[in-house]
């Protein structure tokens, strides 16, 4: 099947991606990956209802028509957690068409995602996050990158940041104090403690850094002074991990599950743990309650009424 888009359909995608980037906030990635799963699900409607040019195919799409998008989907070997991610776009996309087109949105809204097993994030026990730190820093045996290294990874286990929100530090953001203004997904802003372990590893590795702090400036540099890549993160973790005989699942951002794991089981409140981790939906978080099953059930005959 050749999919084609017609310039009206794509300048109503564009007009609705633009809404999105410049209201809403939205990353460039999600950007990207809304005009991917839009211009799919246009250009197989157009084909699917003859061909039909325009706006047209976008405003006659009924309960069949939607059933045939996603078989049609499957069939390209999109899993059920790609087709749900691909129908959340679709919707938001007909969400702004209804509104600024009086387009009748009722058979793609009330369209339903297939069931999908959510994968649980894969935290590491307090032992392993601390080892891991420490046998990163010896993957180098130049001094300020070894230093730089262990900060970073420090960063992810000690404050749970993301590897982009870590390697998106500058200048600006120091000196590092108790806390510190993190920029996540979407432009949305959350204060995060800094313990004095994780602003200690900074400092180490600034005073050893060969290149000079500016404001603007990433403070993570690689070796030519550029900013650092999440690859070299992700290698250097990579070879730590296996020298202490880590699973494959224990990546940098497993350093940011093992902290808001080990809160949890700590007794952190969930909310808390949402506004640290810069999660949107409190339902993403409780993700981590799975994870740590056996500590809630001990909380709860702890110290439910009914259970003591």
């Amino acid at each position: 099947m050749t999919l084609a888009v017609s310039p009206q359909a794509r300048d109503a995608l564009e007009a609705w991606l633009a809404q999105l980037s410049a209201v809403r906030g939205a990353a460039a990635a999600t950007i990207r990956a809304y005009r991917a799963d839009v211009v799919d699900f246009i250009a197989f409607m157009a084909v699917h209802r003859g061909g039909t040019e325009g706006l047209g195919p976008l405003m006659q799409v009924d309960v069949r028509d939607m059933r045939a998008w996603m078989a049609h989907a499957r069939g390209q070997g999109a899993s059920g957690r790609s087709l749900a991610r691909k129908l959340s776009a679709v919707k938001s996309f007909y969400r702004w068409l209804a509104e600024r087109e009086g387009v009748e949105a009722t058979a793609v809204l009330s369209a339903r995602a297939p069931r999908f097993d959510r994968k649980l994030p894969r935290p590491l026990s307090e032992e392993a996050a601390r080892a891991m730190i420490d046998r990163v820093e010896l993957q180098s045996e130049t001094g300020w990158i070894a230093a730089r290294d262990a900060a970073v990874v420090t960063l992810l286990y000690g404050c749970g940041l993301r590897i982009s929100e870590a390697l998106g530090l500058a200048g600006r953001d120091l000196p590092m104090g108790d806390s510190l203004r993190i920029r996540g997904k979407g432009g949305k802003e959350r204060v995060v403690p800094v313990l004095p372990a994780a602003r200690q590893a900074v400092e180490r590795y600034l005073a050893l850094c060969p290149f000079p702090v500016e404001t603007d400036a990433p403070i993570f540099r690689g070796v030519r002074g550029g900013a650092l890549n999440a690859r070299v993160v992700q290698k250097v973790t990579e070879a730590a991990r296996m020298q202490l005989g880590l699973p494959a699942t224990a990546t940098p951002h497993a350093m940011r599950h093992s902290f808001a794991t080990h809160l949890l089981a700590a007794g952190g409140d969930l909310r808390a743990i949402q506004e640290l981790l810069g999660h949107g939906s409190l339902s993403t978080t409780q993700a981590y309650t799975s994870v740590d099953g056996v500590h809630l059930m001990r909380v709860y005959e702890a110290t439910h009424p009914k259970a003591r």
